[in-house]
């Protein structure tokens, strides 16, 4: 990025503005206002403190590895202080864009540890359709700048509607807005106290998944989300984990995590995430092609390559040449994820052990 010398400054001064090439004030934003009562840092951050000082443990559930690990972990921890009552496991429903049986699945964790209450929210608004919706609006917003500069609307560069590492707006549209008419909802609920109630929400994210995730803070409180009637402290309870702990974590509890694993997947529950590795998106195209067909078709809609230098046509293609070279795309055996991070033998006991208990096939 150029900068101006002492040479450019008087001629940056003084050049007039033509009135048709003149930029469009920016209105300034309001800083956000965040009530008097809200704490700006967390009053403790040891794991068993949290626990106790919440009204509301709300454990945040893809039904991926991490948020399985880290239900897990919460409840053990819940249920030999005695609060297991206090926990509550939220699934973000994302519809046709998640795994097929992640919702069940989910439950299926959450009642096999022990928690009594399953809660499902939803944006209401299918993926793709929110994705055609944004770009609508970019490109009307697109136009209307390139008017006020006084050039061609036609030719207007509209910003990609996908989301992308550097706008996740489908996490904030799709679970952060939801989950926080769940909390709405416990808030109503223990109104009877007379302060604002404290929520615990517990996120599966781990340092090890990216650079910007390794950034987070363990514990913090969550602003946005927190108002005057309810606190809200954001826990990572995983945030250090590795692979391999996650994994040991899955094996101990004996909970049963999403075949997609076994087929090679390292994260969920979307089929088709962004930040999701090319093997997972790949994979995916092989097991739902119809659904790869359709974020294909509002590629086309809006203008778009699903992820930046790859097409969901592109990964339909090679999805078709594995397909071509390898066969249809066949089910490992149960457990062919876990042993790759924990052994055989660990494995085999976690296996033989969801038998017995839980009626589940070995």
């Amino acid at each position: 990025m150029q900068t101006a010398t002492l040479f450019d400054l008087p001629a940056i001064q003084t050049a007039p503005l033509s009135a048709s090439k003149a930029a469009p004030a920016k209105k300034a934003r309001r800083p956000r206002k965040v009530h008097a009562s809200v704490p700006l840092t967390p009053s403790t951050t040891i794991p068993d403190e949290l626990i106790r000082d919440a009204d509301w443990i709300v454990v945040s559930s893809s039904g991926g590895k991490d948020s399985q690990a880290m239900l897990s972990y919460v409840v053990r921890r819940a249920k030999a202080l005695g609060m297991l009552h206090k926990v509550v496991v939220v699934h973000a429903d994302l519809g046709r864009a998640e795994w097929e049986g992640t919702r069940e699945l989910a439950e299926l964790q959450a009642r096999l540890s022990g928690v009594r209450r399953f809660e499902v929210v939803t944006s209401g608004v299918d993926f793709l359709d929110r994705v055609e919706i944004r770009y609508g609006k970019l490109k009307a917003k697109a136009e209307k700048e390139a008017l006020e500069r006084g050039e061609d609307p036609t030719q207007a560069k509209v910003a990609p509607a996908w989301p992308s590492s550097a706008a996740r707006w489908c996490t904030s549209g799709e679970k952060r807005g939801p989950i926080r008419t769940l909390y709405t909802r416990l808030t109503a609920e223990l109104a009877h106290l007379g302060r604002p109630v404290r929520i615990l929400a517990c996120i599966g994210q781990r340092a090890a998944e990216s650079d910007q995730r390794a950034k987070l803070a363990e514990v913090e409180i969550d602003l946005g989300a927190s108002n005057g009637k309810r606190h809200v402290t954001t826990w990572r309870p995983i945030h250090a984990w590795s692979d391999r702990k996650v994994w040991r974590e899955i094996a101990r509890s004996r909970l049963p995590y999403h075949p997609a694993y076994d087929w090679g997947n390292r994260r969920l529950s979307c089929v088709f995430c962004v930040l999701g590795c090319n093997n997972d998106l790949v994979n995916g195209a092989r097991r739902v092609p119809k659904l790869a067909a359709a974020y294909a078709k509002t590629e086309v809609k809006v203008g778009a390559d699903f992820k930046k230098g790859l097409s969901m046509q592109e990964i339909i293609r090679r999805a078709a040449a594995l397909e071509a070279t390898e066969g249809p795309a066949a089910r490992p055996p149960v457990g062919t994820a876990m042993a790759a991070h924990v052994g055989r033998a660990m494995t085999a006991k976690y296996r033989n052990r969801q038998a017995v208990l839980y009626g589940l096939a070995a």
